[in-house]
């Protein structure tokens, strides 16, 4: 239901971003693991990937990572309802951000409103595959995600590593292995490396995301 609510958002292009924002910087270069902005940090830019990815995560007070959200290319982030991050955003690999910046006169009302429901929905979103006691379901519904997010393809880019996905699913390293193993063993997906995959058999795969 989320999903659908979603695609039925309009959405800012990539072509034309943010018509009343002023792009000060051209497009950054983040390496693998670069901090582009740390928790606690003054709020106010937004960004958005021209290539690459990012990975938007929150340190627990025991010391683990809790990775809320990635973002892939033609995707912005760093909206906040303050004037503070709340989060760390950081280049997962070879990344190129292009900031924008607030246009001091500008009424951004109708290019912020739309980013800020679908922020919320990919939060609610998230909450469910987490509620989830299945550790399979779970990465299949990230699964089936990262395949709409890229234009509904059979092979899926992964950038991010298995701990990632551990971190963003709730689950470790190791259980997040032995359920990609199960799906190809069942011949559900291919496993094309460590960072891409095909998705043989959609309508399973969704059956278990559902």
């Amino acid at each position: 239901m989320y999903a659908q609510q979603i695609a039925n958002i309009e959405l800012p292009t990539q072509q034309a971003p943010f018509a009343l924002l002023d792009a000060t910087q051209p497009v950054s270069f983040f390496p693998a693991g670069t901090e582009i902005y740390a928790q606690g940090e003054k709020a106010g830019p937004l960004y958005q990937v021209e290539f690459g990815a990012v990975r938007v995560y929150r340190l627990l007070a025991d010391g683990r990572r809790q990775i809320s959200a990635f973002h892939m290319a033609g995707e912005t982030f760093g909206f906040e309802a303050d004037a503070t991050h709340h989060f760390f955003a950081e280049a997962i690999n070879a990344t190129g951000i292009r900031v924008f910046r607030i246009a001091s006169a500008a009424d951004m009302s109708r290019q912020l409103l739309p980013l800020a429901l679908k922020g919320l929905i990919r939060a609610q979103e998230h909450l469910l595959v987490l509620g989830r006691q299945n550790a399979i379901e779970r990465v299949a519904a990230f699964l089936v995600d990262m395949a709409e997010r890229q234009g509904g393809l059979r092979l899926v880019e992964l950038p991010m590593s298995r701990m990632d996905i551990g971190d963003y699913l709730g689950l470790t390293i190791e259980t997040v292995s032995r359920v990609f193993t199960r799906l190809k063993d069942k011949g559900v997906i291919r496993l094309l490396g460590l960072r891409s995959l095909e998705i043989l058999k959609q309508d399973v795969l969704l059956d278990m995301g559902e």
